[in-house]
């Protein structure tokens, strides 16, 4: 099992959710989006400044900032 942040993860590939590593609002919020353990994610867009990027999860398309792609631990 090879886990990186989901930040590194490169344009046009997938990884699996691992886990997210954050409590409080953020942890909340991210749950919201749809980013819970063993949900498939791909990272499909990112700004021309590199922060947003955006993301594939359950058929939307959500950006998310670079300080919380941090947070969340997938697999690859």
């Amino acid at each position: 099992m090879n886990t990186i942040t989901l930040d590194k993860l490169p344009l046009n590939s997938y990884g699996k959710i691992v886990s997210l590593n954050c409590v409080g609002p953020i942890h909340r919020r991210l749950l919201d989006l749809g980013l819970v353990k063993n949900t498939p994610i791909k990272a499909i867009l990112k700004s021309p400044f590199g922060d947003p990027t955006a993301y594939e999860v359950r058929g939307s398309t959500i950006a998310l900032r670079k300080e919380d792609a941090k947070l969340i631990i997938c697999e690859i």
